[in-house]
């Protein structure tokens, strides 16, 4: 935690993620945990004895975003310093003062970093501007600096070849930094930039986890990319496009360790591709925002067997102004179709290991499929401004749930505007609920606006020169 900047909001699924990259978790001979599984466990300890906070907090009381105290944070990074364990810069520093460590958190802007930092770094954080050169004129706007391709770039990043984690938490570039596919023991990628992935980022034979962020709508992955065997995490923030993997009757092309895939383009969802990620357990299709160029067609997921987590993006199983042919989502056994939806049919089979159903802005949906009642791994049922029905269903699903004995599955109406607006689980919040949710409704919508307005002020000021 020590790596991260003073009161820093870090996901839980971020800081797992580094922990594993990191060497920091193991598993006992004989145990089943999987890493993931075994640093949860950490983190839950961690937080007991109040040495990590939990900030935020999902509907099931998983913790989503945590943090640690200033007090504590500032022991960590002196503890850190004296056995050399980690170097955090936040202040300038000298050649003559230049630290032999290994692990590396960038806080503040320094002038020739690739000089002033030793070669044999593996950890590399990165939460301030770095000394590289901007694309022409963009240093109008140095509260959101675009590195452009430069050899400058290149001789940068190539003075690390033992990197094994590389997280870019601020700096963009105007295209993916090709020198990057060098760092042959590279295991946790994050970088944000414009553009798409290269082919050359198959040579990264050991990357475990990618984490990719950028401002376009629409992005390409390479088919190179069904070379990375040890995938397990790809965290993508837009809808990308992943093309199927060659067939060769000599060679077996596939991501057999790839646990999570988030950010999947709907077009991608294809027999191949799924037959080739056997062992996915949470995926996010992101679907287009219109329907009018979209074939209808059925997604066969059948392969997709220890799958836990499903969502599916407008813009676990999440739904989000979906529209259906016919006005019914139909299931079968092997079939998903997902094509505004008035009817739903599905059976408990389609789903055995579904967790979590999340449906936003399903208006005309009447109902959920009673059979979701036979899914003893459900947990939870959220809804989004959708129907008053629905709502009934979720509810009776609940009901039934409660009157076999499973009290696990808990049903949560968001306060989102649309015919259904209950709140059904607040807090000692002091207030009622008309009160909460008036409040609440006020300040999102103005959030969401003015996040709008800012993201398209910026991007239209700076869209000329990216590709200068």
């Amino acid at each position: 935690m020590g790596d991260f900047p003073e009161d820093f909001q870090v996901e839980t699924w971020r800081l797992i993620q580094l922990w594993i990259a990191e060497g920091f978790i193991r598993t006992s001979s004989g145990s089943h945990e999987s890493l993931e599984e075994v640093a949860k466990n950490y983190l839950v300890d961690l937080i007991s004895r109040n040495l990590i906070m939990a900030r935020k907090k999902r509907f099931n009381g998983e913790v989503k975003v945590c943090g640690i105290h200033d007090l504590l944070c500032e022991f960590c990074l002196i503890e850190a310093e004296m056995t050399k364990f980690m170097h955090v810069v936040r202040t300038p520093f000298s050649p003559a003062q230049k630290p032999n460590f290994r692990r590396f958190s960038i806080q503040t802007y320094i002038e020739d970093a690739s000089m002033l930092l030793p070669p044999v770094a593996r950890s590399m954080y990165c939460f301030t501007y770095l000394d590289l050169p901007f694309v022409p004129r963009i240093k109008l706007l140095p509260r959101l600096p675009i590195y452009c391709h430069d050899p400058i770039i290149q001789g940068f990043f190539s003075c690390f070849n033992h990197l094994r984690v590389l997280a870019i938490f601020l700096p963009l570039f105007s295209s993916f930094p090709l020198v990057i596919t060098k760092l042959f023991h590279l295991r946790y990628l994050q970088v944000r930039f414009f553009g798409n992935i290269p082919e050359s980022i198959s040579e990264l034979l050991n990357l475990q986890t990618l984490i990719s962020e950028g401002h376009y709508s629409y992005r390409t992955l390479p088919r190179k990319i069904w070379m990375l065997k040890n995938l397990k995490y790809i965290r993508l923030k837009v809808a990308s496009y992943l093309p199927s993997p060659r067939t060769d009757k000599n060679l077996v092309t596939g991501m057999p360790n790839l646990e999570e895939f988030f950010g999947l383009c709907y077009s991608s969802c294809t027999n191949e591709v799924f037959s080739s990620i056997p062992n996915l357990k949470r995926l996010t299709i992101h679907a287009p925002s219109r329907l009018d160029n979209v074939p209808y067609r059925l997604l066969d997921m059948s392969s997709l067997t220890k799958l836990e987590t499903f969502k599916l993006y407008w813009e676990e199983l999440k739904l989000k102004c979906c529209r259906a042919r016919d006005d019914v989502w139909r299931l079968s056994d092997k079939d998903i179709q997902k094509l505004e939806v008035v009817g739903w049919e599905a059976s408990s089979d389609n789903f055995p290991n579904l967790k979590r159903l999340v449906l936003k802005k399903c208006k005309d949906l009447q109902e959920i499929p009673t059979d979701f009642v036979e899914i003893c791994t459900l947990e939870s049922i959220e809804l989004h401004d959708c129907s008053t029905t629905s709502e009934e269903s979720a509810r009776n699903i609940e009901q039934e749930q409660e009157d076999m004995g499973n009290n696990i599955l808990k049903v949560i109406e968001a306060y989102l505007e649309g015919s259904s607006n209950a709140i059904f689980r607040i807090q000692n919040l002091g207030m009622d609920e008309a009160k909460l949710k008036s409040i609440v409704k006020e300040h999102f919508h103005a959030l969401n606006f003015f996040q709008q307005i800012v993201e398209f002020v910026i991007y239209a000021f700076i869209q000329p020169y990216i590709f200068t």
